[in-house]
């Protein structure tokens, strides 16, 4: 389908469709708030013609109540405000539902290759036995984490799907009753979520959408495949970070990981459950019954009793024996059904999704040397012990560790986490937990305190059924990390431990903190050459490397095109699985429904594929390299620049919507790392980094230090091999293009009142100069007129979402002026500012 022809599906899909029901929704009568849903485009033109006219967010409201909403009083606007953001919220709601409904229409016909296109296109030009053993072995490993960035609780998901479901069919009648609902309930959390409300909100999700999802994709990829002939049941893999996560959120503790553990496998065997009532009701043959009753009642026990549970072969076998009585007694009747739910038991056997373990590497540092303290291997502190000496402790000294000999709260809940995961893996089978992910890894320490802490709280090193994974994310990890690697495969007793890790190591790579640290450019750049260091050290030692990317929303995160990422990866990275983080809102709107997965994991499962299977075609010149080097060192100056001007931190605090991003009920996690009075950036989670600059609409770390790098590059006479650059090499384009997406989304209209400010109006005006510069620069480079200009679909889309949100953005930098200004309302004000996050987050789906 060509791109104006699609445009056209999503303005009669989507665009119609969104205006006929949004002018419904802001027609209802609610309580209190009657004509307010009234006044939204009237206030929506006023901010578009009064940002366009440089005026600032005060001067547009302070009219707009004058002249048009005839509000006096103070109290009385901030009432006014507030419904405002209530209303917008839920327009936010009705889009993602719109759009959503309209999801199979606008990728029925994409020029994306669905699985069983690829197949067919391989069987004519491949050998198809190659084929069929990669796709014995490949799988995607899709991680959801606990990010706060997903805040929907499930009864607003509920109304989600319902309306999707209404819009489909265009029911009116029912939909306005759903939007009535939908005025009615509220969108955010009372009070601020614990670790396992969020685990609780995601298994939500994993038992309505991704239980049959993941079912449904493998039973297609089966029948897409030769023959129908297909046991691949780890094609598509699922992981879980929330309640495992540990790393800077002191309230997920060795108790709620436990309990997480559970939430999960007692959720699945209600799914099996439910499936087995069904099937039931077509096996009514009578020498099925005994079998099926008494699974049942197994499940029954297992799905509300966590003390209990049901071990893997208890559920596998009985369904195997139904199966084999069915077939010779009677014809096969509904083996189809039988094996579709067999199958599912094969792909999440006891645990659903495997649950991740991870920390910071600072907090093992803490507990190894609490530990050697403790036992007189040191005096005062671990620097006491030269390397050599603490190599040996950790893989030879048998230390009994025990939590309650320790006061510190975090060496005693590690050691009680580490201690607690034998028993996680008898209930949930090792598929149910075992990866330990160390954040901030930068040594070879990092890997060997988690492999000493497992030793000293009684895992024998035979049996260590973990994988350690180091997190490279800091510029300092990513240079150490082969010398790191390398040193760890050089000891026997860590090869020891991968032989019977089936001489696979995971090792994942961080895009959220290494941009924070180096920059975009830079930071792709550096991962990129990472993983290609990586797998050369894994081959050279007989190691099957497995890359794990910590990816956020947003393309400043890691985030963008997600397909086109891994189609760009050169043929020096080991591709044998793909594994990935899916944060915050990105869970709901890119996998949120069975179409959106199913569409997505082909995504994800066809460019792997490709990339192994055509992978020589991905390669990067040496001449090519050395531009990408020059264009990564330049950018990277800038943006060290900016990173160390004197009012980078200042105006994030003061200027931007950072410090409420810990005062909403959005996550459990705090929004920096430590307990330092003064904020430095080192501490500063990524996600309200990058988020805070998005509700500027300023998106600086998905761009800043390229304009200045291609201008550079221009004046050098080098323009011309960048553009061949950008033509000839997947992975420079995909970054490029990605970088097009976080402009898109910028606004600086919105904050150029700034530029008047005695302290912050010069770093404003730095600013803007970068973006402008990398807008003119980047549309020079792809040859396009307007950003995003390939991308008919996602750019309306961004269009309209923006366009939505425009009155929460110009209420929230009101209210920030108002605080700036010493008012007595500040209180209120506040408030304004934490809750018209929600609304800017929502509708931005891959904001932070």
């Amino acid at each position: 389908m060509h791109q104006s022809e699609r445009l056209e599906v999503f303005k009669k899909s989507v665009n119609n469709k969104f205006n006929i029901y949004n002018s419904l929704f802001l027609s209802l009568p609610y309580k209190d708030i009657e004509n307010v849903g009234m006044l939204i485009p009237l206030l929506l033109d006023q901010c578009e013609k009064g940002l366009k006219s440089g005026q600032n967010p005060q001067q547009i409201l302070d009219a707009f109540f004058q002249n048009y909403a005839n509000i006096a009083s103070e109290e009385d606007r901030i009432d006014f405000m507030f419904r405002i953001v209530q209303y917008v919220e839920r327009q936010v709601v009705l889009y993602d539902s719109v759009e959503d409904a309209a999801f199979p229409k606008l990728h029925a016909h994409s020029s994306s290759l669905s699985i069983k296109d690829y197949f067919q296109f391989l069987e004519k030009n491949k050998n198809w036995d190659d084929v069929a053993e990669k796709l014995a072995t490949f799988s995607a490993r899709i991680v959801l984490t606990a990010h706060p960035t997903q805040f929907y609780t499930p009864a607003v998901l509920d109304i989600m799907g319902n309306l999707r479901t209404l819009i489909e069919e265009n029911k009116v009648n029912e939909i306005d009753v759903a939007l009535q609902q939908l005025g009615l309930t509220s969108l955010i959390n009372a009070q601020k979520p614990t670790p396992l409300d969020e685990a609780k909100n995601i298994i939500h999700i994993l038992r309505n959408v991704y239980y049959d999802a993941v079912g449904e994709l493998y039973a297609y990829v089966k029948s897409s495949s030769r023959d129908g002939v297909f046991e691949n049941h780890n094609i598509i893999k699922l992981g879980f970070w929330p309640g495992g996560d540990r790393d800077g959120n002191p309230f997920v503790t060795a108790s709620i990981t436990k309990d997480v553990a559970d939430e999960l496998r007692i959720t699945l065997m209600k799914c099996y459950y439910n499936d087995l009532k069904k099937l039931q009701q077509k096996l009514t043959f009578k020498n099925l019954q005994v079998y099926i009753n008494q699974l049942r009642k197994n499940l029954y026990v297992a799905m509300f009793d966590p003390s209990k549970h049901v071990d893997y072969s208890a559920i596998i076998d009985p369904l195997l024996t139904i199966r084999n009585i069915l077939i010779d007694e009677y014809h096969a009747l509904y083996l189809r059904d039988l094996d579709h739910l067999i199958d599912k038991v094969k792909i999440f056997k006891t645990h659903f999704a495997t649950l991740d373990i991870r920390q910071d590497h600072s907090m093992h540092f803490k507990t190894v040397e609490a530990i050697l303290l403790h036992n007189g291997y040191i005096k005062n502190e671990l620097s006491e012990l030269d390397d050599k000496a603490l190599v040996t402790l950790l893989l030879h000294e048998n230390i009994k560790a025990l939590p309650q000999d320790y006061d510190d709260e975090i060496v005693r809940d590690t050691l009680e986490n580490i201690q607690q995961l034998k028993a996680i893996q008898d209930k949930n089978g090792e598929d149910g937990c075992n990866r330990y992910i160390i954040s901030n890894s930068e040594d070879v320490f990092s890997v060997l305190f988690v492999y000493g802490l497992f030793r000293w709280c009684g895992w024998y090193a035979k049996d260590i059924t973990f994988d350690i994974v180091p997190l490279f994310e800091t510029m300092k990890g990513m240079d150490t990390a082969r010398d790191t690697m390398q040193k760890l495969f050089s000891l026997p007793e860590y090869n020891a431990h991968l032989a019977k890790r089936n001489k696979k190591q995971t090792i994942m790579l961080g895009f959220s903190d290494g941009t924070k640290d180096g920059g975009y450019v830079k930071a792709n750049w550096e991962i990129l050459k990472t993983k290609e260091k990586l797998s050369e050290v894994c081959e050279q030692h007989n190691i099957t490397a497995i890359f794990f990317d910590g990816r956020g929303g947003p393309p400043a995160r890691g985030g963008g095109k997600t397909h086109r990422f891994y189609a760009s990866q050169t043929k020096d990275i080991a591709n044998n699985e793909i594994q990935l983080t899916i944060q915050g809102q990105t869970i709901t709107s890119t996998y949120g429904t069975k179409e959106q997965f199913a569409y997505n994991c082909e995504q994800l499962l066809t460019a792997g594929l490709s990339n192994n299977l055509f992978g020589k075609e991905n390669v990067i010149t040496s001449a090519q390299r050395n531009v990408i080097e020059e264009l990564s060192h330049l950018s990277f100056q800038t943006y060290d620049a900016l990173k160390h001007h004197e009012k980078f931190m200042p105006y994030l605090e003061n200027m931007s919507t950072l410090k409420y991003y810990n005062k909403a009920n959005i996550g459990s996690r705090p929004g920096k790392r430590g307990k330092k009075a003064k904020l430095e950036l080192s501490d500063l989670r990524a996600i309200s980094f990058v988020g805070s600059w998005s509700q500027l609409k300023q998106n600086v770390p998905g761009y800043f230090g390229i304009g200045s790098a291609l201008k550079i590059m221009e004046e050098n006479g080098k323009f011309a091999e960048v553009k061949t650059l950008y033509n000839e090499v997947p992975f420079f384009r995909a970054l490029m293009d990605n970088s097009m997406m976080s402009l898109s989304k910028c606004y600086f209209e919105l904050t150029s009142y700034m530029k008047e400010d005695a302290e912050y109006g010069d770093f404003w005006k730095l600013l803007l100069a970068e973006y402008e510069l990398s807008k003119e620069m980047l549309l020079r480079l792809s040859g396009m007129s307007i950003l995003m200009e390939k991308e008919v679909v996602s750019r309306e889309s961004i269009k309209i979402r923006e366009s939505i949100v425009l009155p929460l953005l110009v209420i929230q930098q009101y209210a920030l002026q108002k605080i700036g200004q010493g008012t007595s309302y500040k209180e209120l004000y506040e408030k304004i500012v934490t809750r018209s996050l929600y609304g800017n987050i929502n509708a931005s789906r891959n904001s932070a």
